[in-house]
Order: structure tokens, then C-alpha cells, then sequence
């Protein structure tokens, strides 16, 4: 049995839901792009050389190009070495603020239709292409960790700290400094994995073990019991198949989760984006699983990568992090946790060890940058308390009760 919660639009407010926007955005950034005159960067030469010395990668991305112009779709650019102009350009793009049309992920935004091309499909699930796509959102990852990606963080109208967005994000309840420039952030990243003030997010029934607390501030989007250890993961029905959630590490993981329970919430661009235990407990499995970035699942509608198809299809492909606590309860034994990074978000970060004693609410990790979904995955019987009705769109705050032990 499976619950969806979610609704067919773009969720988490990391593009604009209006087409038109993004389209607009698209032709911005690429005719910036075009006019600039300046070295690329070595990463992109290094894509460049991939695609010029293989035929088939190169095929599959000029006819993802063209299948996407065929359709009628405003990308901004017209071929392969436009596009890798653009992709250059934004390797060093601060995302301004918006309140209308707020373009938090440019790559994706630029790369948006392509993906969901008959040949774009094919294009971003390369294993080749894979390895290129890391390197390069690990060159912006390393500008948006330098000081010179703070040009929007200000009090300006596009600014990250202007009373406009203090009022979005609810700057109010994070660690920072107003009166010194750029609020006190040493670069774009700090500022986007700023942490909480301490009490603004208390841990739900501290004392209580059989309280399960949301690990990440997200809002609720599928619901499914009866795991299996491989499923059809591609299907729209979204099967969870645990084995590939997990990157077939251990069978013995496997094993023990078959049967379970996954929860899935996915995360705003305006969210809160560390991890905390939703149990207290020790830490067996800590690792990463590498995977894809911009690789979707074959759907319909705007943007399949957006949409509820792909949330799913993403735990089994996408680049993520796993984190495993043993509770020791003889009933509620171990709590598995998936985080998900997609697209832009190119690097989970663990900050705890496996064999580590954590309490609950205690800090797990982070998204380098931004975040996207993540997944619960126990074997026990849990009662969940999902706050809102499904479908509302509504965040669940990060240590708030999230289910409780039966």
C-alpha cells in the first residue's frame, strides 16, 4: 500500500513554477554567457573533450537539444558548445532573491527540458557523464564556499538578507549577525547550511523513546509499507527497492528493513538543510552512495524531473547519504535514514561515525549546498503524526514528532 502526498507541480520552490519564468531566466543566463569573453574553466574543457571523443553521449545530448527546440521549448541556447558557454558561466552564479521567480538551482533550470527528452534520459543516467556532472557542480560547490559568492548577500531588493527575504526564510529563528556585512557569512554555502538558535526547534518527547522526531524541515510526500528488496523503482506507483536505496552495500541491511515502512519528505529552497537523529541510539551504517544528478524518470506533464515521479525514483539513483541507528529497543531495533541530494546538490555531508552513541535531535549531517528529500525507513509498527493532512504543502519542523512506536 502506498500514499502519495504530493501534487503535479514543481516542489520545494527550488525554480519557479511559471514556465515562462524559467524561460526567461534561460535566455538571461545564456546571453550573459555568449557575450562573456573569459577562460573556461577546467572542468568544462574536460566535458567538452568527453563529448567531442565520444559519439555516443554527444549524439544523445545534441538530439536531447534538438527533440527539446523540436517541442517548441525556449532553452536560450542552441547547441552543445552554447550550452557548455552557459554551464561555464554559472560555475561561478550566486543565486540572487526573489519573491516572484526565484531560480535557486541555475543548472537545473538551464538543463530542465533536456532532461526529459527521449534522449536526455539516456544522456544523464551515463555512468561517463555522471563523473563529468560531479566535478562540475564540485568546481561551484567550491566558489559558493569562497568568499566571492556573497553578492547577494545584502539588504538590496535581490538580497538574501533584505526584509523581504528575512521574512521568507524567518531569518529570526538562525544563527547570524546583522550588523556585520553579509550577516556574518563567511560565503554563500555558510549561509545556506546556517544552523538554528538554540531552543528554536526543540526536540519533540526528549525523554520519550517511543517518539520518533522528523530528521529534516520538510514537507511530507509519500507514505509506503511493505517494502521490498528490489522492486520497480522506475514505475510511477513508486516502489521503494531497498537494496538500491541502500547501494547493495550489505544484504544483511537489506534483509532487515524488507517488509518496512519508508516515509519520504522532500526540502525547500527556504528550509532548514542539516540532518538530525530521529532516534537516539548507536550509528551502525554511515556512508555515501554516489549516483546521478540530473537523471529522471520518464514521465508527463512540465518538468518530469520536478514532479512526483522522480521524487521516488531518485532514492534508488541520486548521489546520497545513509545513516543507520540502532535504538537497541528489542521492538524498534534499527531506524535507517536516506538523504537524498538532487540536481545542484552535489554533496551530502555526514558529520557522525559509524559505532558513534547519538541522542535524539542530535546533528547528522548536511547538504553542501541547498538540499531536495530524504527517506525514513524502519521495520516497526509506527503510528505517524504527519501534523497537516496529505497534500497540504506544509513543512514539518525538523525534531517535531514525526511517529510513535505501537
Amino acid at each position: 500500500m502506498a500514499i502519495d502526498m504530493a501534487k503535479s507541480e514543481r516542489l520545494g520552490d527550488w525554480l519557479p513554477k511559471e514556465e515562462k519564468e524559467i524561460e526567461d531566466f534561460r535566455r538571461i543566463v545564456a546571453a550573459t554567457a555568449m557575450a562573456r569573453n573569459a577562460r573556461w574553466h577546467p572542468e568544462t574543457v574536460s566535458f567538452q573533450r568527453l563529448l567531442e571523443t565520444n559519439p555516443v553521449p554527444r549524439m544523445e545530448l545534441e538530439r536531447a537539444i534538438a527533440e527539446a527546440v523540436g517541442e517548441g521549448r525556449t532553452l536560450g541556447y542552441r547547441n552543445r558548445d552554447e550550452l557548455l558557454r552557459v554551464v561555464d558561466f554559472l560555475l561561478t552564479y550566486a543565486p540572487p532573491f526573489s519573491e516572484q521567480s526565484m531560480v535557486v538551482c541555475p543548472l537545473n533550470a538551464v538543463l530542465d527540458w533536456l532532461m526529459c527528452m527521449p534522449s536526455g534520459y539516456a544522456f544523464f543516467r551515463r555512468p561517463e557523464v555522471n563523473v563529468h556532472m560531479r566535478a562540475l557542480l564540485d568546481a561551484w560547490s567550491r566558489f559558493l564556499s569562497a568568499p566571492e559568492s556573497r553578492t547577494h548577500l545584502n539588504a538590496e531588493k535581490n538580497g538574501w538578507l533584505s526584509d523581504a527575504a528575512i521574512e521568507k526564510l524567518g531569518l529570526q529563528e538562525y544563527c547570524w549577525a546583522p550588523g556585520e556585512p553579509y550577516g556574518g557569512f563567511p560565503s554563500w554555502n555558510a549561509f545556506f547550511t546556517r544552523k538554528f538558535r538554540d531552543a528554536a526547534r526543540p526536540v519533540a518527547s526528549p525523554d520519550d523513546d517511543r517518539v520518533i522526531v522528523n530528521a529534516c524541515e520538510s514537507t511530507p510526500y509519500h507514505f509506503s509499507v511493505g517494502a521490498t528488496a528490489t522492486d520497480k523503482f522506475w514505475m510511477k506507483s513508486q516502489p521503494y527497492s531497498l537494496g538500491d536505496m541502500f547501494g547493495h552495500r550489505d544484504q544483511a541491511l537489506v534483509d532487515h528493513f524488507t517488509g518496512g515502512t519508508v516515509y519520504q519528505a522532500f526540502l525547500s529552497a527556504f528550509n532548514y538543510h542539516r540532518w538530525h537523529a530521529p532516534v537516539p541510539g548507536t550509528v551502525v551504517h554511515a556512508y555515501l552512495v554516489p549516483g546521478t544528478y540530473y537523471s529522471c524518470m520518464e514521465g508527463v506533464g512540465e518538468d518530469p524531473e520536478g514532479l512526483n515521479d522522480s521524487q521516488g525514483y531518485t532514492t534508488a539513483v541520486a548521489t546520497r547519504a545513509v545513516i543507520v541507528i540502532d535504538h537497541g529497543d528489542a521492538v524498534l531495533g534499527q531506524v535507517a535514514c536516506l538523504f537524498v541530494g538532487m540536481a545542484e546538490v552535489s554533496s551530502c555531508v555526514i558529520a557522525v561515525e559509524e559505532g558513534q552513541r547519538v541522542e535524539k535531535g542530535q546533528e547528522l549531517g548536511h547538504f553542501q549546498y541547498g538540499g531536495s528529500t530524504w527517506c525514513l525507513v524502519t521495520g516497526a509498527e509506527l503510528g505517524f503524526d504527519l501534523h497537516h493532512a496529505p497534500g497540504s504543502g506544509e513543512v514539518v519542523r525538523v525534531n517535531a514528532s514525526l511517529a510513535t512506536l505501537r
